[in-house]
């Protein structure tokens, strides 16, 4: 079985994933469509990835360019740009499959699933996020961007000491 994921660098929450029983353009074009549509089909974004096949493959460029996304690639040999997607697929590893793996695709598929959404993006903190789970990251994020919108929103509407009109012949002295 083969997980393909896309996370959200900002906070590390993984926001489109797919699972299959080979590793194929279709597979990671899956993962870049729920990814895509799960954030609200944003624009001006880019997609980080390796030099993998699936990447470079016609069919997932042209997921891309359909959904006019960006494309970034490392280097060759220069794994430090992908090290949050290797961390992410250690700690699924090490902290949830079962090392007598699982009975069925099904139940690979359910149980990875619960991971995703139930430990990983709620629950399981990360020293990127200040100790926060990626929800709790995000959440925090938005509740201060509304309250810097807010104060910008009403330093807007206000008029300036300096601003004024002073009716012409008066002296404002």
């Amino acid at each position: 079985m083969v997980l393909a994921i896309v996370m959200d660098l900002f906070s590390r929450k993984p926001i489109g994933w797919a699972l299959s029983f080979s590793p194929n353009s279709q597979l990671t074009g899956d993962a870049l469509k729920m990814a895509f549509e799960s954030r609200g089909k944003p624009k001006g974004v880019m997609f980080h990835s390796d030099q993998g096949c699936h990447y470079t493959s016609q069919q997932f460029r042209q997921y891309l360019w359909r959904f006019q996304i960006k494309q970034s690639m490392s280097r060759r040999g220069n794994c430090w740009d992908n090290a949050p997607m290797e961390r992410f697929f250690r700690s699924l590893k090490t902290e949830w499959i079962p090392t007598t793996g699982y009975q069925s695709f099904s139940q690979a598929k359910t149980n990875i699933i619960d991971y995703i959404i139930g430990y990983y993006s709620q629950v399981r903190p990360h020293q990127h996020n200040n100790g926060f789970a990626p929800n709790v990251a995000e959440k925090n994020y938005w509740a201060e961007y509304k309250t810097v919108a807010k104060i910008l929103d009403h330093y807007k509407h206000e008029k300036p000491e300096h601003s004024r009109m002073i009716p012409r012949g008066c002296n404002k002295g």
